[in-house]
């Protein structure tokens, strides 16, 4: 079966450059609003370990969709006007989620992001109309715009599902590594030649592992960060009482994730899942790795 024609229409959007200069004022705006840290990583998803965007948009699609049926059923019209306007109301904290998002993503995927948006912003602007309308008296017209809107926020879904599935926007860049790696004990490296206070990127059954020594501790993680695979071993070591242990942190170079690096959670976003870690142990002075839950 061949592709819809839509399709390349979208791929299309991942390359259109001249999209950057937009999105580059879009995201200082966003920045400059969305400023608490705290803030982000609620927005981003922390807390419950998936971005929010996906899980808000449930709300004004669902009361949308609701509304264009009662809408198409007589006697029906009180009701689907409330629905109308509890959907535009929701969609703008899941707007604040999205862009959130949005701003801490690969050039690619910021560009169907913001096409994205816009088909968003359209639906939502559409629907504010349709419930002035209604409110005016004028059904006929309310319930056109409002059909209008739901066309914009399927195509804006459809470019959601394009970012998520087809770009991997939001999910978690590190959950193949349990099936990859095989199961058991396998020899990491001497204790001796590990760096001390340093990050450092060793290869083990082909997948890339950071690795941190204080002393005679190693900790080992994936060095593929779940946010966008940035390598953590290029990032930047930080101190953090936010982590559990209270122990070193990493940095990811791309985008700004932190993990502990002794446990693997997540300290900051935008990565809202765990770094895979790796237990440790040390076999005359040789450093041996295990992956807990490991299927390869």
């Amino acid at each position: 079966m061949k592709p819809l024609p839509a399709l390349e229409l979208v791929t299309r959007f991942e390359d259109a450059e001249w999209l950057d200069p937009l999105a580059k004022s879009v995201r200082k705006a966003v920045r400059k609003v969305v400023r608490p840290g705290w803030l982000r990583d609620l927005l981003h998803g922390v807390p419950i370990g998936h971005p929010v965007h996906p899980l808000a948009v449930q709300v004004p699609m669902g009361a949308w969709i609701s509304a264009a049926v009662l809408d198409a059923v007589p006697g029906t019209g009180q009701a689907a006007k409330v629905l109308v306007g509890v959907g535009a109301l929701s969609a703008l904290p899941s707007a604040v989620a999205g862009f959130t998002d949005w701003t801490q993503l690969h050039p690619q995927q910021q560009r169907v992001g913001l096409v994205h948006a816009a088909a968003n912003v359209t639906a939502t602007t559409l629907y504010t109309a349709s419930l002035l309308q209604r409110a005016r008296g004028r059904e006929g017209s309310g319930k056109v715009l409002a059909y209008l809107g739901l066309a914009a926020v399927s195509g804006g879904g459809f470019l959601g599902g394009h970012l998520t599935y087809r770009q991997a926007a939001g999910v978690n860049h590190s959950e193949e590594i349990p099936h990859r790696f095989p199961a058991g004990w396998h020899a990491l490296a001497p204790l001796a030649e590990l760096p001390e206070g340093k990050l450092d990127q060793r290869v083990v059954a082909g997948l890339p592992l950071l690795v941190f020594r204080e002393g005679e501790r190693v900790s080992v993680l994936s060095d593929v960060c779940s946010h966008l695979s940035g390598p953590l071993h290029e990032g930047k070591l930080k101190s953090s009482n936010l982590a559990d242990d209270g122990g070193p942190c990493v940095v990811c170079p791309w985008h700004g994730s932190t993990f502990s690096l002794r446990t693997g959670e997540v300290v900051a976003g935008p990565a809202t899942a765990k770094q895979p870690r790796f237990d440790t142990r040390t076999n005359d002075g040789l450093v041996e790795v295990s992956l807990p839950g490991a299927d390869g």
